[in-house]
């Protein structure tokens, strides 16, 4: 009996790296939902991208990318708990990105942000800006 080791971080990363390369490929068979498969071949038809096969490709890759940047997140924040941003501050950061009005009321935020989490421990940064702009609506009328 073979025992297979457990795939680490460094094995994906590797792997990512190998695709920067001119390397084999393979065919295989994935089953999709067949409106996603229509959506891609209007897309394709749009001119958004080259073929389907081409497409596919760009977006495993890039959710494999996300995997591994999210790990090598997770695995900074554990070594430096320090340097992982507050909710407040991540929803700060949200606002300003979207170019939320809210934005420019970091104090307001950041007591949303202390609010929320009493009520939803799982609160997210959207779930603070909501709750902040509740709260300014509510002090305004």
């Amino acid at each position: 009996m073979t025992r297979r080791s457990t795939p680490r971080d460094a094995d994906l990363f590797a792997l990512l790296d190998r695709l920067d390369g001119d390397g084999p490929t393979v065919v295989s068979s994935v089953r999709q939902p067949a409106a996603l498969k229509e959506a891609l071949k209007v897309a394709v038809g749009l001119g958004l991208d080259t073929n389907a096969n081409d497409a596919t490709v760009q977006a495993l890759r890039d959710r494999l990318e996300a995997f591994a940047q999210r790990r090598a997140l997770d695995a900074h924040y554990a070594a430096h708990p320090e340097a992982r941003p507050s909710l407040a501050e991540v929803a700060q950061a949200a606002a300003e990105l979207d170019g939320d009005p809210i934005a420019t009321d970091a104090a307001l935020i950041r007591r949303a942000a202390n609010e929320i989490v009493a009520v939803r421990p799982g609160a997210t940064a959207d779930d603070v800006l909501v709750y902040a702009a509740g709260l300014r609506s509510r002090a305004s009328a």
